[in-house]
């Protein structure tokens, strides 16, 4: 019978077990790594290790003499270090890179709407302050109201007058007809 290509085969029985892998497990390993080798307790492990390699290899204390006067073992050791050192710290510093370039686009953006931002309120208050020019000011209602006050007296006393000379000037024989 020929498998048909349109379905998924059964789950096989391995005798492996399958981890769940986190990608960013070794990334955080490198980190870190690459913190711990950049700290003052570091230098001082690796100093320590050093003066008692050397004090046991060209002393011979306890008997011990596996790594002779030019000490190859001990620079074997650090090459083996330094060659998971590297890529281990530029994976380290890669990560930060991106982390950076992350960051970075945050702030290009949050930017950018501050920039936004800043100009809409600057076309607000330039729209506040032409709508402002059109509005009557208190000083301005104050003396248009000044005037008004004017004419109506200057109207009244007009009034006043008009009415006076018209009873002075009047029919004199108001009933003698």
């Amino acid at each position: 019978m020929a498998e048909r290509l349109d379905t998924p085969k059964e789950s096989r029985r391995t005798w492996v077990p399958r981890f769940q892998r986190d990608p960013d497990a070794v990334g955080r390993v490198a980190e870190a790594f690459a913190r711990f080798m950049g700290t003052g307790r570091f230098l001082m492990y690796m100093t320590g290790f050093v003066i008692v390699w050397v004090t046991i290899n060209a002393v011979g204390l306890f008997g011990l003499r596996w790594d002779p006067y030019p000490f190859i073992l001990l620079n074997l050791f650090f090459s083996v270090q330094a060659s998971y050192a590297a890529p281990l710290i530029l994976l380290a510093q890669n990560r930060q890179d991106d982390r950076d370039r992350v960051s970075l686009e945050q702030d290009r953006q949050r930017a950018e709407r501050n920039l936004a931002d800043t100009e809409f309120l600057a076309r607000e208050i330039a729209a506040l302050r032409i709508g402002l020019s059109e509005v009557a000011t208190r000083d301005f209602v104050r003396s248009e109201l000044r005037n008004l006050l004017e004419d109506l007296t200057a109207d009244r006393e007009d009034a006043r007058g008009e009415h006076d000379s018209a009873t002075a000037d009047g029919p004199a024989d108001t009933g003698r007809r």
